[in-house]
């Protein structure tokens, strides 16, 4: 026969038993989350620079243009098509695709840089996370900070 004193805390141990439950469950979820985010936060830009180099494999040009935000009815002064071509048409010093790889990638604020190396050189493009537009990268980091030595 079971006394009185028997079921004291059990209650508490229940609650207990659930809050550890939940906490870990928590934690996983966290963690999961945590690592999703970290592998597919670039997805959309890594696209962009996939679909860019195809298009140049592909000898899309225009189209390829048409990624730097530049169209027939808002062209681009600063970067016409000539140079653009100059830069990566079939005569450039990037026209070797293949030989091309990827290099470092860093993930900024407002976009991404994407390190192309070529055998003669290296290139880094901007992706706008905005309007997922291409450009040349102004910086190689996200964030350059001037030093009062790098002023003189």
């Amino acid at each position: 026969m079971s006394s009185y004193m028997d079921e004291f805390g059990a209650a508490d141990r229940s609650r207990e038993k659930l809050r550890n439950r939940l906490l870990i469950g928590l934690l996983i979820t966290a963690i999961l989350g945590g690592g999703l985010y970290y592998r597919f936060r670039n997805y959309r830009e890594d696209g962009q620079v996939a679909r860019f180099v195809q298009l140049l494999k592909d000898k899309q040009y225009v189209e390829a243009y048409q990624m730097w935000g530049c169209t027939d009815s808002k062209p681009c002064p600063s970067y016409p098509m000539e140079t653009f071509q100059r830069d990566w048409g079939p005569d450039s010093d990037h026209a070797a695709l293949e030989l091309m790889k990827l290099g470092e990638k860093k993930s900024c604020t407002s976009g991404v840089i994407q390190k192309l190396d070529f055998p003669k050189d290296s290139v880094y493009l901007w992706v706008n996370r905005a309007d997922q537009t291409l450009g040349f990268a102004p910086w190689k980091v996200c964030n350059p900070r001037a030093t009062v030595g790098s002023l003189r």
